[in-house]
C-alpha cells in the first residue's frame, strides 16, 4: 500500500466520476493508495476542505498558507486555531517561492517563520515549499525549525547540495511526478542518492501528473506510478519502496513527537 503524502483534494475536478469525490477516492484505493495527506494553502478555504474529507479517517490534513498566497499576516491567529484540528497532522504548505514572486520576499519570510514556530509549539511537522530560494530557506530552517519535530521538503526539484543540507537538518524529502519528466535528468540522479529511510512520495494533485499522463489533471491514484518509477531508479521492488515510504510517513506525521 502507498501513501500520497501531498495532494490538494479540494482543487480536483471530480465530475468524470459517477460518484464524484467518493469515486476519486475509490479510484485511489483501487490503485493501492491507503492514505492521503490533503494540503491546505489558504486559511479561507480550510473549512470547506475539512468538510470534504471529514468522513474519511485515512485522509489527513495540514493547515497552512502557501507562500504565493501570502498577502498579509492578519490570518495567522486563525491559522493557529485551524492547526489544532484533530485531523491536522502537519503545518503548511509554507516556505519561500522567489521564482514566481520575489518582491514580497520579506513578507514570505515572516510567514514562513510563523509557520515554523507554530510547528514547534504544536509539535506538528512542517511541509516546506521552496523554489529559487535555497539560501533563505536553509537559513530559516536552521534558525527556526525544531529538528525533533521535523518536516518534509515537498515536491523536491533542487540539487544534491540542497538535498544533503535538508537531510542534515533531519528533514524528509518528497518526490512528485516531476521525476518522470524527460527534463528531470538531474533530479533523477539526486533521487538515486536520497536514503530510502528519508523518502516520501506524492502527487501534488491536481498538478504535475506523471508520464504518461503529463498535461492532464493529476490524481492521488497516480502516486503508484511515481512510486514505481522511483523504485526502478533505486533498483528495488515497488512493494519495498511502498513499505518504506509508508513507514516514513507514519514516523513523521502519525507518531507522537
Amino acid at each position: 500500500m502507498i501513501i500520497d503524502s501531498h495532494c490538494h483534494l479540494d482543487k480536483l475536478d471530480t465530475s468524470h466520476y459517477t460518484d464524484g469525490f467518493a469515486g476519486l477516492i475509490a479510484a485511489a484505493q483501487a490503485n493501492d493508495v491507503s492514505q492521503m495527506l490533503c494540503i491546505s494553502v489558504d486559511t479561507e478555504k480550510f473549512d470547506p476542505m475539512m468538510a470534504q474529507i471529514a468522513a474519511y479517517d485515512f485522509i489527513h490534513a495540514s493547515a497552512g498558507l502557501h507562500p504565493l498566497s501570502v498577502e498579509h499576516l492578519d490570518c495567522l491567529s486563525l491559522l493557529e486555531l485551524q492547526a489544532q484540528h484533530p485531523k491536522v497532522v502537519a503545518i503548511g504548505e509554507t516556505g519561500l517561492d522567489y521564482f514566481y514572486q520575489q518582491d514580497n520576499s520579506a513578507l514570505q519570510q515572516q510567514a514562513f517563520i510563523a509557520h515554523l514556530r507554530l510547528s514547534k509549539r504544536l509539535a506538528k511537522p512542517v511541509i516546506v515549499h521552496t523554489r529559487s530560494a535555497n539560501e533563505d530557506t536553509l537559513r530559516l530552517l536552521r534558525e527556526e525549525a525544531d529538528q525533533d519535530v521535523g518536516g518534509v521538503i515537498h515536491c523536491f526539484t533542487e540539487d544534491w547540495t540542497m538535498a544533503e543540507a535538508c537531510l542534515d537538518l533531519g528533514f524528509y524529502i518528497s518526490i512528485s511526478g516531476i521525476v518522470t519528466f524527460n527534463s528531470a535528468n538531474d533530479l533523477r540522479e539526486v533521487v538515486k542518492k536520497i536514503p530510502m529511510q528519508r523518502l516520501l512520495v506524492e502527487t501534488d494533485a491536481p498538478y504535475l501528473a506523471p508520464v504518461p499522463h503529463r498535461g492532464q489533471q493529476n490524481e492521488p491514484k497516480h502516486v503508484r506510478l511515481v512510486a514505481q518509477y522511483i523504485a526502478d531508479l533505486k533498483g528495488v521492488s515497488l512493494a519495498e519502496l511502498a513499505t518504506q515510504t509508508s513507514q516514513n510517513f507514519t514516523q513523521l506525521f502519525l507518531s507522537p513527537q
